[in-house]
């Protein structure tokens, strides 16, 4: 039987087909749907993680105990769990071990264009590259076996256009699979110096089987149109490339990107007069057909930043402009906003009033950058707000500390925030930390985290007491604070701000998209009152409007949050 399937929904069908066990993954866009999926598969057992290192290494764990186990992330959180990524590929598995990688060409949802082949390349573990459903749904299977057979860890790669278009998926039974028995091994398993320089001789020595294999594999394989001209290309570049190009030209179609075999592509080579590479983000095909001493052009052509499409592959090699549905012309802006009611938007009207520095992290408050509130001076990754605040203020002191603070959301605070507040409390910096605790993971889409008191599955879980918790790490300062209400928060924050010793403000208000949070009445402008001030504008609401010069709030928007009630001197805006 066919269903129309997201290729998130395909690799999880994958993973059940496969009889998998187990799995663990931190939410993250585009990868987070594989998980959610999986999880309502009852034979596989599905958990969120704090962070994507715990996952692998539970998945791990996982694996050594006998299970087919698997783990999800997005490319910036195989950043994070590369450290037991790169010594699982010196340990290898018992179970097999799949482990997902959802890049984001263009930055649809990320900080950076990351290309994650570059972990698989430097880890020396296997990577496949799927470029519909179908294969999403058969790679994730395939990846298992080649795990068990060739004893490694697999990463498979996907790309948001991957990861979230639909195509036809032949769904199977269940192939069940008796837990392997575990076998105490400390040679193999026990990566200290001695025993590492031996697996070192295992993995390089499977790669050589690897890219062997590589060579006739079927899921790297050639499509001969009788043409002059040959592409060799991968992944969701395929799809555009074939829309582009259709049967006028050869094609090599890599569905393994690491290692990559070498005959293979003599042979298509030698068939072609002219020979292009159509890869999204580096030129890494293109680099290993150069070391053969193939010629061919790639990122001279077509670059190395952004998305690829049909309409780019066509103008660049056929000099035209495909057909295709035309947007209008004149598209409404839509830039992103904190949506009406979002309990963080109190939180940066007040940073931003009282011009304070402001330390970003990731997650939907990263918005809080953005006009009008631009209150925030720098983000670079999850937890990295609180560690950027304690170097910033240990180099300026007294100048910063009474100047900057670190905002943090509850998820990624549990993610990687934790040991970085330890760091402040141990190396004693005068830092303040706003956690923006809108209780769930916002930005991915409302999964439940370690604070929330509940699962993956929404089954009562133990809650992580945040309070409780800033306080056990050695800050003994700690406040909650309701954004909603402007003079609670502003009070919180400049007398944390004044005190010499390192002090936590909980922001505590549920996120205003949760189905359980009642909302108030839509708020209402007086336009008799109201002065044109503007000032309801600096909060950034998209319920607030101005319209025939005074101010108007949308109800269909409004949820009552009261903040720009309490902002308005004219007594303006109420019920």
């Amino acid at each position: 039987m066919k269903k129309l399937m997201l290729g998130n929904e395909a690799f999880a069908r994958g993973l059940y087909e496969a009889g998998c066990r187990f799995a663990s993954s931190y939410p993250g866009t585009p990868s987070t749907e594989i998980t959610e999926t999986v999880a309502k598969y009852d034979e596989v057992y599905a958990e969120w993680a704090p962070n994507e290192k715990v996952a692998v290494e539970s998945a791990l764990g996982a694996s050594f105990a006998g299970a087919r186990a698997f783990a999800a992330m997005k490319h910036v959180g195989l950043n994070v769990a590369a450290d037991p990524l790169y010594t699982a590929a010196y340990t290898g598995v018992n179970g097999g071990l799949v482990i997902a990688v959802a890049d984001d060409p263009g930055m649809h949802s990320s900080q950076n264009e990351q290309d994650s082949r570059h972990h698989a390349i430097a880890s020396k573990v296997p990577m496949l590259e799927p470029s519909d459903s179908q294969e999403c749904k058969d790679f994730a299977m395939l990846a298992f076996d080649l795990s068990e057979e060739f004893d490694t860890p697999v990463l498979v790669r996907t790309a948001t256009r991957v990861a979230h278009s639909q195509s036809a998926v032949e769904q199977n039974p269940r192939q069940e699979h008796e837990l392997k028995p575990y076998v105490k091994n400390p040679g193999k398993y026990v990566m200290m110096p001695a025993n590492a320089k031996g697996r070192h001789v295992v993995v390089e020595e499977r790669t050589k089987k690897l890219t062997a294999w590589a060579e006739t594999a079927a899921i790297n394989k050639i499509e001969d149109n009788g043409a002059e001209i040959g592409v060799i290309t991968c992944g969701a570049a395929y799809q555009y490339a074939k829309e582009a190009l259709g049967d006028s030209v050869n094609y090599l179609k890599l569905g393994m990107t690491n290692p990559l075999p070498e005959q293979l592509f003599r042979d298509f080579a030698a068939k072609c007069k002219t020979l292009y590479i159509i890869e999204e983000l580096d030129g890494i095909l293109e680099q290993h057909v150069k070391a053969l001493g193939i010629a061919c052009k790639g990122k001279e052509i077509f670059g190395n930043i952004g998305e690829l499409n049909q309409v780019i592959i066509a103008e660049k090699l056929l000099g035209r402009t495909p057909e295709v549905t035309p947007y209008p012309e004149q598209l409404p802006v839509r830039p992103p906003v904190m949506c009406a009611g979002c309990p963080h938007r109190g939180v940066f009207y007040t940073l931003a009033k009282h011009k304070i520095t402001v330390s970003g992290d990731i997650g939907c408050y990263t918005l809080g950058a953005a006009k009008p509130l631009e209150s925030m001076d720098w983000t670079i990754c999850m937890g990295s707000s609180v560690s950027c605040l304690h170097g910033f203020n240990k180099v300026l002191g007294k100048e910063s500390q009474n100047r900057t603070v670190a905002v943090i959301g509850d998820s990624t605070f549990m993610h990687s925030g934790i040991t970085s507040l330890v760091n402040i409390a141990y190396n004693a910096s005068n830092s303040t930390v706003i956690i923006l605790d809108n209780s769930i993971t916002g930005m991915t889409g409302h999964q439940q985290n370690p604070t929330t008191g509940k699962n993956l599955k929404g089954d009562p879980a133990a809650a992580v007491n945040l309070e409780e918790l800033c306080k056990a790490i050695g800050i003994r300062r700690v406040r909650v604070a309701d954004p909603y209400h402007l003079a609670e928060m502003e009070q919180a924050i400049l007398e944390e701000l004044a005190v010499d010793e390192p002090s936590v403000i909980i922001s505590r208000r549920p996120c205003a998209l949760l189905k359980y949070v009642k909302h108030n009445a839509p708020l209402h402008v007086d336009t008799d009152k109201c002065r044109s001030c503007k000032m309801c504008l600096k909060l950034g609401c998209p319920a607030i409007s101005m319209k025939n010069g005074k101010a108007c709030i949308d109800h269909t928007q409004c949820v009552g949050c009261g903040i720009c009630e309490e902002l308005c001197k004219f007594g303006a805006i109420g019920e």
